[in-house]
């Protein structure tokens, strides 16, 4: 019996070995590739935000982006920006600080991405805050810019 369970115990240690861990990181994208530049683009952007810098952040977005709000969505960088620094920042600082997760990217074709994650603010003195943001990127002649964002 005790080596019937030692067997069985062996051969489940050695199936599980060989199998993709559910936890396991994504490998980091080829430098230069379409993803390692859209991630590049996301760091920078909160980066920026956390610099105080919302234009920065902003810079990743194309002029004809649309941003997803419970009233529908609202077009323009512009619009985003004044609302953006109306809730989140206070005399040119932002209130918490921003950092992005559980990026994952999906290509849509040669030219564009569907990118899922979540976003967080932590500090200052307020409640976090957190939730979860769906990006459409798209290639232009400036590069990979987002066209539309619906962040919840």
């Amino acid at each position: 019996m005790r080596s019937t369970l030692m067997l069985a115990c062996f051969v489940l240690s050695a199936s599980l070995a060989g199998a993709p861990s559910v936890c396991a990181a994504e490998p980091a994208p080829p430098p230069g590739s379409d993803e390692a530049q859209i991630n590049a683009l996301s760091e920078a952007s909160a980066d920026a935000w956390n610099r105080g810098d919302l234009k920065g952040h902003l810079a990743m977005y194309s002029g004809a982006m649309t941003f997803m709000t419970k009233d529908g969505p609202r077009p323009g960088v512009e619009p985003l920006e004044k609302a953006f620094a109306e809730k989140y920042f206070k005399d040119g600082r932002p209130k918490q600080t921003l950092s992005f997760s559980a990026s994952v990217l999906r290509r849509l074709g040669p030219d564009a991405f569907l990118e899922t994650g979540s976003w967080r603010l932590t500090g200052g003195g307020e409640p976090d805050q957190s939730g979860w943001f769906t990006l459409i990127w798209v290639r232009t002649a400036e590069g990979w810019r987002v066209l539309h964002d619906h962040s919840s």
